[in-house]
């Protein structure tokens, strides 16, 4: 997938929302809290998504899969995508559209409901 197309699918789902912080990186939130970060590397886009723990510990040792650098190190289950062989441009989607769940379920009752969700 190009970041391009990454951008248009994580604003794609319900109350989305995009800034761009960190160094260019297009961060995707729901209610507020980040679900999705979008950057480039050398070779080509990288994408950090939250994982749960057995994704964490399949995806962690996977080629062109990693803990997330700056997450990981602090003891949270962020998995990068950052290279090839990877992830399947739909498990990819898949593992984008988990994270999204994981951090919405994880949003106050009142939060969600104000978010119609």
């Amino acid at each position: 997938m190009t970041r391009d197309d990454l951008n248009i699918y994580c604003i794609s789902l319900p109350q989305a929302t995009h800034v761009v912080q960190w160094g260019n990186s297009d961060v995707y939130k729901i209610g507020g809290k980040v679900f999705a970060i979008i950057g480039t590397a050398d070779s080509g886009p990288t994408v950090t998504f939250k994982a749960s723990d057995l994704a964490f510990e399949i995806l962690s040792d996977s080629p062109g899969l990693r803990p997330a650098p700056y997450m990981a190190s602090r003891g949270l289950k962020w998995i990068q995508h950052f290279a090839q062989p990877g992830l399947s441009d739909d498990s990819l989607r898949d593992h984008i559209r988990a994270s999204y769940d994981m951090v919405a379920a994880a949003l106050t009752r009142k939060k969600r409901a104000d978010l119609g969700i």
